[in-house]
């Protein structure tokens, strides 16, 4: 079983930028694992933002964030990064990281092929 941890979120002002972490909190490799990236926010439901295959091959954002957010892995620190630049006040929201209980080769922004979630991370954009 993966215990996800995100890191990296907090409170910053319209057009500035964060960069979000993803982990094992065991260090269990990652390696093998397609990561999801997804948010919500007050009120709403959650939803995907975006994704990155185990090889890196595939990534895909949502149009409310392409061209703000950049997924990123580093293998070789264990880690999975959303970076988010120009923040927007439609931005806050708590931030997860999802992983599917196998290896697949899949980037996927809908939440039912992923078992394991990480706690989220806080993210708050106002002036």
């Amino acid at each position: 079983q993966l215990l996800l941890v995100e890191s990296g979120g907090g409170s910053v002002q319209p057009g500035e930028s964060l960069r979000l972490s993803c982990t094992e909190a065991t260090a269990f490799p990652l390696d093998y694992y397609s990561i999801g990236w997804f948010r919500q926010a007050p009120g709403k439901e959650r939803e995907g933002v975006s994704c990155i295959s185990d090889n890196e091959m595939l990534t895909d954002y949502s149009d409310s964030v392409k061209g703000r957010f950049t997924v990123s892995r580093d293998k070789t620190q264990n880690m999975v990064y959303l970076h988010i630049n120009n923040l927007k006040p439609e931005d806050t929201a708590v931030y997860y990281c999802a992983a599917p209980n196998s290896f697949k080769t899949m980037c996927v922004m809908s939440e039912s092929p992923y078992d394991y979630w990480g706690q989220g991370a806080q993210v708050t954009v106002s002036s």
